[in-house]
């Protein structure tokens, strides 16, 4: 799963690494921040169809919690950050977004909570990040409500043999080879947008890192910086 991250290069580094043709200026303006939690406002990218003919590669900010359009009450957000990419295509929430609402989240790295061992009471937070130092691009999805809340969620998967000792679930991290296809608005069919999501992703590692990430006030660099737990 994927319940916190971090997001710290400009807007300026994303540009380069996604082709992106649009930055609106509150995502050119979000501040860094190493422990962004669900209902904050998060980096997307999407080849957007509503401001113009052709589509727009954009950088933009969206609330971390997917609102459906339908929904009466935006807080339901907050109970749908992630989404099961086995059932996406099954769930009233999800049947439009990844047929026509599919974006990038984008991250530096991820936090994910082993369970603790004998004798410990807390779960041990891991920071998870591309082995190449590469910027992470979450497959996601995301809803616009009432026309003015832009929002977002991310998928995830049963996590790989080797993630498979911090959670049961990791978020879908997309290749760059893959991203294209991902964003692209002509693919509707919900079958082969899941299939990309199949796919393998990058190389990732992880190391512990410090339980001041637990709280989401903490915010510093140090936060990703490998810690050694007593």
């Amino acid at each position: 799963m994927c319940g916190r991250y971090a997001q710290f290069r400009d807007a300026d580094d994303l540009v380069n690494v996604f082709r992106i043709q649009l930055v609106t200026p509150d995502a050119a303006e979000l501040l860094p921040s190493w422990n962004v939690a669900p209902t904050q406002a998060v980096r997307i990218v999407r080849d957007a169809t509503d401001v113009s003919p052709a589509p727009i590669r954009t950088l933009e900010l969206a609330r971390w919690g997917l609102v459906p359009h339908w929904a009466k009450d935006p807080a339901i957000g907050s109970r749908m950050i992630n989404a099961r990419s086995e059932t996406v295509a099954e769930k009233p929430s999800y049947r439009g977004p990844i047929r026509y609402s599919r974006c990038i989240v984008v991250a530096d790295g991820y936090y994910e909570w082993q369970a603790p061992e004998a004798g410990r009471r807390l779960k041990t937070p891991h920071y998870i990040h591309r082995a190449d130092g590469g910027v992470i691009a979450f497959a996601g999805m995301y809803s616009l409500w009432r026309e003015e809340l832009m929002t977002c969620t991310i998928l995830t998967r049963a996590a790989r043999a080797e993630l498979a000792e911090l959670h049961e679930r990791e978020p879908v991290i997309l290749n760059s080879d893959v991203i294209d296809s991902w964003l692209d608005p002509a693919i509707t069919e919900p079958e082969e947008a899941i299939s990309m999501l199949e796919l393998a992703p990058p190389e990732l590692t992880h190391h512990v890192v410090s339980t001041e990430v637990n709280a989401v006030r903490n915010n510093a660099p140090h936060l990703i910086e490998s810690a050694t737990l007593l």
